[in-house]
């Protein structure tokens, strides 16, 4: 990568960094205010007026909250997704196509927020004493439930799915899941360069829906030893059991932070003017403890990710033998992507779930 590459890719990463940290400390205070003022208060007051139902209540008032946010949040939403994206040619989507998304993006979440919120209220009203637990654990499932249908059902409202038209790579990706003994549905590709220039590979799924998933932006433009190198590490996550690693880790999570609300949040309804988690008023208390929680324990998820994900690298190598090839598809990727590749310790920290390019490289020439 030339410097001019590198100091493009600084550029981007810092812009791409700050409004990241904006995004979340604007969303801190959007909730605290919104919290402090009485409006959510009043707005469960003037929503329940109105509503047949507590039901109706709740619904129309996550709705409500969801779209407000999506508005006060648009200007920030809008430079970090579309315009940072075409600033650095790294999108060829429209306008229409990115509002589009969107709306799409919002519907899912609403419904996803619809049956965990709602499964949160009804357990906190069955059980009082214990709910924290009962929470995590349907959060948990349901959170494996999702995985299991993003490649089926979430991936395909966004990309077009075809299956993989070169059968000599086809049967090469095929052979190397058989030799890493992983079983997968089939190969597929999806229309990425419709919305972005940047490449992707990714193993999707759980059970039998477990597939691999090309985008048209890394098949078309890496060789047939890159692209097996770049899903012998996607396989190697399925070989080591990095996903139920993962899955155990953020289920401690999800119970650590339901405790912690479980225990402190007495103390901070009766700030707000508030007398029970019950009331739905006090939902942004309880996305506050999820974002400052998120915050705080980010530098330990990426941390342990960074480890997992060196260890697929090395498995990888030691499979596929494809040295040359990893390093090759390494640099492919920093200059596609934008990538930083030797990024500032602090932001290695809080921002990389991957080891950055240069020391994924420096691992294969070691290998």
């Amino acid at each position: 990568m030339s410097l001019s590459n590198c100091d493009k890719a600084k550029r981007y990463s810092f812009i791409k960094y700050s409004l990241s940290l904006l995004d979340t400390a604007y969303l801190l205070i959007l909730l605290f205010i919104f919290l402090a003022s009485g409006l959510s208060k009043w707005l469960v007051y003037a929503i329940s007026q109105i509503a047949t139902s507590h039901f109706v209540t709740f619904a129309f008032y996550i709705l409500v909250i969801l779209v407000g946010y999506f508005l006060f949040d648009l200007p920030l939403n809008f430079s970090r997704t579309y315009l940072v994206e075409h600033k650095f040619c790294l999108s060829k989507q429209t306008l229409g196509d990115w509002l589009f998304d969107q709306l799409k993006a919002g519907l899912i979440f609403y419904i996803i927020g619809l049956v965990m919120l709602g499964v949160f209220y009804f357990t906190l009203g069955q059980s009082p004493n214990n709910w924290w637990l009962a929470v995590s654990l349907f959060w948990i499932f349901f959170s494996i439930i999702l995985a299991k249908l993003t490649p089926t059902v979430i991936i395909p409202m966004f990309f077009k799915y075809k299956a993989l038209g070169d059968k000599q790579l086809r049967q090469r990706i095929l052979d190397l899941a058989k030799k890493m003994r992983v079983n997968i549905l089939n190969v597929f590709e999806i229309d990425l360069s419709s919305k972005t220039l940047k490449a992707n590979a990714a193993f999707a799924g759980i059970g039998k829906t477990k597939r691999v998933i090309l985008a048209d932006t890394l098949k078309d433009k890496y060789t047939h030893d890159e692209i097996e190198v770049i899903l012998a590490h996607e396989f190697a996550h399925y070989r080591l059991r990095h996903i139920l690693k993962l899955i155990a880790v953020n289920s401690l999570a999800t119970i650590l932070v339901f405790y912690i609300i479980f225990r402190s949040s007495g103390y901070f309804l009766g700030i707000f003017g508030l007398s029970s988690l019950m009331d739905i008023a006090a939902l942004p208390l309880i996305l506050i403890y999820f974002v400052l929680f998120g915050v705080i324990t980010q530098p330990f998820e990426n941390y342990i990710s960074r480890i997992l994900e060196k260890n697929a690298d090395r498995l990888a190598l030691e499979i596929t033998g494809l040295k040359g090839a990893f390093i090759s598809m390494m640099n492919k990727l920093a200059e596609q992507n934008l990538a930083d590749r030797k990024p500032h310790p602090l932001i290695k920290i809080f921002f990389f779930d991957h080891p950055p390019i240069d020391e994924r490289i420096n691992l294969a020439d070691k290998a």
